[in-house]
């Protein structure tokens, strides 16, 4: 053998071929694909779950709130102030759910309702979370 067909045979086993490129492509894709498939909604299971969190949180110091003072709070605001110098019932970060967007909080006479505008952010729609 001659060294042109040394440097032949060399050129052709060095590279991938197109076939090869093209089939690690699409199996890429393919994965790629499953993967956003599976947890593509798991941020907003998490959002959910976490703002569900919250709405129980808040509800439970809404409750706390009517029993030491005989009534319910007008706002929300009113449990992030303490009772009688004692610490406030919830902190005043903690009013918002997981999209950013304030709880909304209405009474009732005697009954109270938490609710969520959720991921479209309007309230009154299927999405919405509450108590």
């Amino acid at each position: 053998m001659d060294m042109n067909d040394i440097r032949k045979r060399l050129r052709r086993a060095a590279g991938f071929t197109l076939v090869e490129l093209l089939l690690v492509i699409a199996i890429l894709g393919i994965l790629g694909t499953v993967v956003v498939v599976n947890f593509g909604s798991a941020g907003d299971d998490a959002r959910k779950a976490g703002t569900l969190t919250s709405i129980n949180a808040i509800s439970q110091a809404v409750d706390l709130y009517r029993m030491k003072t005989g009534r319910l709070p007008k706002t929300l605001e009113d449990l992030t102030v303490g009772i009688n110098d004692e610490e406030p019932l919830i902190k005043a970060g903690t009013l918002n759910d997981s999209w950013g967007q304030p709880f909304d909080y209405k009474v009732e006479g005697k009954r109270y309702t938490i609710r969520s505008a959720a991921a479209d952010g309007q309230l009154n729609t299927d999405d919405d979370l509450t108590n």
